[in-house]
């Protein structure tokens, strides 16, 4: 049988298969889709310095070009399964029986997996077995069999791709955006107004309070889980004197406070994006455990998002006074948009989010570190990561070309609970000057500083660091994100022209 011919029958099938499970998992649950459980098993088992570098090359485009990367390999399977298999079918069934088989174990291996979860790979083993082994046989040697040939691949073709949007639509059924625009947020606590003098947005700082949508965003889910407020749960138990069960209606009952915080990814690199600040809606975390009565010997909240994503966040950081950690259900005066944890999320400020934000979040046990390792830690991050002091140069940009004489330069630092005490800059190396900070909103919010400096033409290099309330200096040692954060002074390369 000619090679183009196999080839074809090889991608075809591998569609259908992929189409199959989309269609079925959207039935039973979106995450039973084995494209996607392969993938998030991929996520899971991708060694740390390959998922560094996707998160600092692709930004939050990483999980896209993960798919895209999925969607090149199983094609380039349907390939070979097409070319060992000119002579007898039996090669390529071999072949796509096991990446069924692989499908399979992925959707089991998910921590949300169900009874009828695994209904979904099955489905897209047996029509990707069934669709290459019926177009092989239909696969004519001689030329008069060609047309009847090339209908049958268009028609499972075209099936496969209804059946993908299929599955799309039926994921997607859930009228989310409906349950956010019901929703009204009436905060008993308000922020303070942002002062005007928070930020140097006019020179090249982030404005203070960081849009929606342009927070950042990073964690592992390759779909944005869909709940509605509705029919949102949390249950709070393990070592706690009074089980709950909480619905959302229960916790508009609570007293709604709004705090400005700033967050930040232990992924982020010296200079790195990944730090926001918004207005946080919600209620306030510490009664919560207090109504629920935290046991003695009880060191971590352990929270799981819907998706199974777990996080472990030291109780005493959570507890402290003014922690101001809540349940947040609203950012910037709306409900949370879906990407950044609708209905509900955890938000404890002074800890890395891998800590201590859990988005989409169902189910919270206080526990002990001892007794349980959340998803990072198993993986050898930090258990309790509080952030460390930092900051940032914004402007100029590396390798800007500015001009020669003044010139304003800006960036911002952070150092959550303590507060910025002050940021130095140099130049080339030279004697460290201080900068000019804006107006303090919060100690748990990021703070903005600038400094006007004469520039000589030719090629500079500036470096900023900050120093904390407590007298603490931010180090020059050069550490990577993980385990627990990033350290270092940050630099731009520029050039000043005359």
């Amino acid at each position: 049988m000619k090679a183009t011919r196999t080839i074809l029958i090889g991608l075809v099938s591998v569609a259908a298969a992929l189409a199959a499970g989309h269609l079925v998992a959207g039935l039973v649950s979106p995450l039973a889709s084995p494209f996607l459980a392969v993938g998030n098993t991929a996520i899971d088992l991708t060694p740390h310095p390959v998922k560094d570098f996707a998160v600092r090359t692709f930004g939050e485009n990483d999980k896209l070009v993960l798919l895209a990367g999925m969607a090149v390999v199983l094609a380039a399977l349907g390939v070979v399964a097409g070319l060992v298999s000119r002579r007898s079918p039996w090669p390529g069934t071999a072949l796509a029986g096991v990446l069924g088989l692989l499908g399979i174990a992925a959707v089991l291996a998910r921590p949300t997996t169900t009874a009828w979860s695994v209904i979904a790979p099955l489905a897209s083993l047996v029509v990707g077995v069934a669709a290459f082994r019926w177009l092989w046989s239909q696969a004519p040697v001689v030329a008069q069999g060609r047309r009847k040939f090339l209908l049958s691949t268009a028609a499972i073709a075209a099936g496969a791709g209804l059946a993908a949007v299929g599955g799309q639509l039926l994921a997607g059924r859930v009228d989310v955006e409906a349950s956010r625009r019901g929703i009204k947020l009436r905060p008993e606590e308000t922020a303070p107004e942002i002062p005007f003098d928070a930020d140097f947005a006019r020179e090249g700082t982030p404005t203070f309070l960081t849009p929606n949508e342009k927070f950042y965003r990073v964690d592992t889910a390759l779909t944005v889980p869909r709940l509605r407020a509705e029919d949102w749960r949390m249950r709070v138990h393990g070592m706690v004197d009074n089980e709950m069960v909480l619905t959302y209606d229960d916790l508009l009952r609570r007293p709604l406070v709004e705090k400005t915080i700033t967050l930040v990814c232990v992924s982020n690199e010296v200079g790195g994006p990944y730090i926001s600040t918004s207005n946080f809606i919600g209620v306030s975390l510490p009664d919560l455990l207090r109504d629920a009565g935290v046991r003695p010997g009880a060191d971590q909240l352990a929270t799981r998002s819907v998706d199974g994503w777990t996080c472990g966040t030291p109780v005493e950081s959570i507890m402290a006074p003014g922690s101001n950690a809540m349940l947040a259900i609203g950012m910037n005066g709306e409900p949370l948009p879906l990407e950044r944890g609708f209905p509900v999320r955890m938000v404890v400020p002074g800890l890395y989010g891998y800590v201590s934000a859990t988005k989409w979040l169902v189910d919270m046990e206080l526990t002990t570190f001892d007794a349980f390792d959340p998803y990072w830690a198993q993986r050898g991050w930090g258990k309790k990561a509080p952030v460390k002091v930092m900051s940032r140069v914004d402007r100029p940009k590396s390798f800007e070309r500015v001009p020669a004489g003044r010139f304003v330069v800006a960036g911002i630092a952070w150092a959550q609970h303590t507060g910025i005490d002050g940021v130095e800059v140099r130049v080339d190396g030279g004697p460290w000057q201080k900068t000019t900070l804006s107006t303090e909103v919060n100690v748990d919010t990021w703070r903005m500083w600038r400094i006007e400096l004469d520039l000589k033409p030719g090629n500079h290099t500036v470096e900023c660091r900050a120093t904390d309330r407590k007298g603490y200096t931010q180090t020059n040692e050069r550490a990577a994100p993980i385990p627990d954060g990033a350290t270092g002074w940050h630099s731009m390369v520029f050039t000043s022209v005359g």
